[in-house]
């Protein structure tokens, strides 16, 4: 597959040398379609080929409508030419309106995920971890078992008895080793009596945590944190549906919206559980 720029390349002459667009047209489109090259996801996967403009999207929600606008029909001109004119059909992601529900949980922010942690138990610690470092549901993590959980991966059973493998952190796993070699679970990784423990019991400890901060949070907010955190950082959407068990890609780009009063924090590094040292095994 040839590669974005070089497309974008022959995008420019074909605007200039056959549509005969002047000079400072050409000049529009290329400022746009290099800021979109910088961050936007471009890619093949199952013999279709993918352009991901959400980053785009998220970099360039402060202009006004009419630049957004005129940005977002610079790439949609870009998509049609590869169609047209190279035969190539190239599915874009993050080009369509989202509607965000009124009541989207605010994320968290990642320096009090950070201060919860250090505060919390061994127990505690293991929870939120996993909630905010998988992106698990809070039912996923009660049936978490032993038997699904590898140095590398985790198997999980979502919605409708359907599984997802989520890559494994080297910090995650060796947190979930401390944790099984203290507790010693017989079957599920969280216990009582050796019984799973129920999504109130987790939900309890959890809430218990942050309340000692004088915080007030759910579950499902590390959850979204998770999402967030990661598509801001330039993460493919395509992935974080895949990690986040999403059956359609527009339940994920809930997470990409902005609102002018509710503005996100810009994040200088990507998720806070991934560091450099970290490994994901193939």
């Amino acid at each position: 597959m040839i590669g974005l720029k070089e497309n974008i390349n022959n995008f420019l002459f074909y605007l200039e040398k056959i549509r005969g667009y002047a000079s400072s047209s050409i000049v529009t489109y290329e400022n746009v379609l290099l800021e979109m090259l910088a961050v936007s996801h471009y890619y093949q996967e199952d013999k279709k080929v993918v352009l991901d403009i959400t980053p785009l999207r998220l970099k360039i929600v402060n202009n006004s409508k009419k630049t957004i606008s005129k940005k977002l029909s610079a790439v949609r001109s870009f998509v049609k030419y590869m169609k047209e004119q190279k035969e190539v059909y190239v599915e874009l992601i993050g080009d369509s309106v989202i509607k965000v529900p009124k009541t989207l949980p605010k994320p968290i922010d990642e320096n009090i995920i950070e201060e919860i942690l250090e505060q919390a138990n061994r127990q505690e610690r293991l929870i939120i971890t996993l909630l905010y470092g998988l992106g698990l549901r809070i039912s996923e993590l009660a049936m978490l078992k032993l038997s699904n959980i590898s140095t590398q991966w985790i198997k999980v059973i979502g919605k409708g008895s359907k599984e997802r493998q989520i890559p494994l952190l080297s910090q995650l796993a060796d947190e979930i080793a401390q944790y099984i070699q203290y507790k010693k679970p017989k079957t599920f990784l969280l216990e009582k009596n050796e019984v799973a423990m129920s999504t109130h019991q987790i939900r309890y400890l959890f809430s218990k945590v942050f309340k000692k901060s004088g915080i007030k949070a759910t579950p499902h907010q590390l959850r979204h944190s998770f999402a967030t955190h990661l598509l801001h950082n330039g993460a493919r959407i395509s992935d974080v549906a895949e990690l986040m068990g999403h059956s359609s890609m527009v339940s994920t780009q809930i997470y990409t919206q902005l609102e002018s009063n509710k503005k996100l924090n810009e994040y200088s590094k990507a998720h806070p559980l991934c560091d450099s040292s970290n490994n994901i095994g193939e």
